[in-house]
């Protein structure tokens, strides 16, 4: 009879312990275990500035945000590095599936955020870009995909009105380096630049990765465009680009665009970069909004290009399940459709699509920094 009730005792232990578990596996994405967020983009290599920037514009938002979400917290990042290849970022996807995170905020590259987001959108895990620009990432019609920064086509527009309304320009030089994202916005150049009467004198390709830039660069020099627009992965393809186009005597006007638009452009051009032109998104750094950012990041240093962007895509999606009160994908999509708020980078309101607008202007390095130079809305210099 003891066995018996002993046996009785062992067995009720185990449903209990059962019934524990099976609660506890219905709130992994809950309360019950916080909210883990994953960071992908290229921690290594030579994109490496841009995706620790990226991550440290999350780490930064969790501070920020992290004791808002009450029940629903703690807020704990899992990064992982991509290295912008494709297939090392599928890998790192499936990795954060593995670790549960209900959210990635990445990736850098567009040829590694569209293949890292197929699996991710089959788990149902937001994937928020805060820096890949190609057209493609939201026209797939995927539920869980979203965009903070601008799109391609929007900055190509900006980029050949500037050069046809305010540089009056006639001839055009392009070069890429082949990548999904430097080789599409500069064919949307090439294409509007024609439309636009701007002749386009030569396109040419280059490698990631290239140091010597001399057989191209001999060939601008010798159709003297009058614009050379130079679209590259990262600054650090293009300061030496920009070091040799000074030491080669080059006299076209210089546009480049949102991905050189880095601290270490100049840290690493220094005069070779001064009155270099770029397309990049309007960000009013007076705000409230910014300054509660910056105050966030100084820790991990001068933000760079996509770390505004990457925190609020961050606190966007901490936002949308504080208003859903769950990690549930389904109400948390429905959250990020009512989003409409003043962010660090710029206001926040997402699109069916899961875009949240273009907001592109010239800008210029004058002096050794960035400055608003241009605006296209309104075809005016920034006083």
């Amino acid at each position: 009879m003891k066995r018996a009730l002993s046996l009785l005792a062992v067995l009720m232990l185990a449903l209990a312990l059962t019934a524990c578990g099976g609660k506890k596996d219905e709130n992994k994405a809950g309360a019950a275990d916080g909210i883990k967020i994953g960071s992908l983009g290229p921690l290594t290599g030579q994109y490496a500035a841009d995706g620790n920037d990226m991550k440290n514009g999350v780490l930064a938002a969790i501070e920020v945000m992290g004791p808002e979400m009450g029940k629903l917290g703690p807020v704990t990042i899992q990064s992982e590095d991509d290295a912008c290849d494709p297939r090392q970022a599928v890998a790192a996807a499936n990795k954060l599936i593995n670790e549960k995170v209900t959210a990635v905020i990445g990736a850098y590259c567009s040829s590694a955020t569209i293949p890292a987001s197929e699996p991710l959108m089959a788990a149902k895990i937001f994937m928020i870009t805060p820096a890949s620009t190609t057209e493609k990432v939201t026209e797939r019609g995927m539920p869980y995909m979203y965009r903070t920064c601008g799109r391609d086509d929007d900055q190509s527009k900006a980029a050949v009105k500037f050069m046809t309304d305010q540089l009056k320009a006639k001839t055009l030089y392009i070069v890429d380096d082949k990548t999904t994202y430097s080789q599409g916005l500069a064919d949307n150049v090439e294409k509007l630049g024609a439309g636009a009467n701007l002749k386009v004198l030569g396109h040419e390709h280059v490698n990631q990765g290239d140091k010597d830039y001399s057989a191209v660069l001999t060939k601008v020099k010798a159709a003297n465009p009058d614009v050379f627009y130079v679209s590259l992965q990262n600054s650090a393809s293009a300061a030496p680009m920009l070091i040799q186009i000074a030491r080669m005597g080059i006299k076209a006007k210089l546009l480049a665009q949102d991905a050189v638009y880095h601290p270490q452009l100049i840290a690493l051009a220094k005069q070779a970069a001064e009155g270099v032109y770029l397309t990049f998104g309007y960000t009013d750094k007076t705000t409230p909004a910014y300054q509660k950012f910056l105050a966030a990041y100084k820790k991990y240093g001068e933000p760079g290009a996509y770390s505004a962007y990457s925190f609020d895509s961050t606190v966007a999606y901490l936002k949308a399940v504080k208003a859903a009160g769950s990690t549930d994908p389904d109400k948390v999509r429905a959250e990020m459709a009512k989003l409409d708020f003043d962010g660090a980078s710029k206001h926040i309101k997402y699109k069916e699509n899961g875009d949240s607008g273009s907001n592109y202007v010239i800008q210029v390095v004058k002096d050794g920094k960035f400055t608003n130079y241009w605006n296209p809305e309104t075809g005016e210099l920034f006083k």
